[in-house]
């Protein structure tokens, strides 16, 4: 089954001091960050029961430094892919898809 997103914030927390579940506004966002939503969910079944399930998450690192640290521990997680990344505002978005 899928794990509770609290253990993806205590998860996120140990690579960075500010993770946000869901976005702030953003007079209130503390950078270097991780912004995370849920996003979907992975579900597959074998023998008509439930065999998997995981829960999609959008992770976006936002970074003053374009070659920010937080990009290389996002993708080192299992079942994180790199999707985009773009410059907004001055800060460098990197944004990834996580099933957790």
């Amino acid at each position: 089954m899928a794990r509770p997103r609290t253990e993806l914030q205590t998860l996120l927390e140990g690579i960075t001091q500010h993770v946000y579940f869901q976005a702030p506004p953003n007079d209130q966002m503390r950078f270097p960050c991780i912004l995370y939503s849920r996003n979907g969910s992975s579900v597959d079944h074998a023998n008509n029961e439930l065999y998997r399930h995981a829960k999609q998450y959008q992770v976006t690192v936002i970074d003053r430094d374009p070659d920010t640290e937080l990009v290389d521990k996002i993708e080192a997680l299992d079942y994180s892919t790199l999707e985009r990344s773009f410059q907004a505002d001055d800060l460098n978005h990197y944004v990834f898809t996580l099933f957790f």
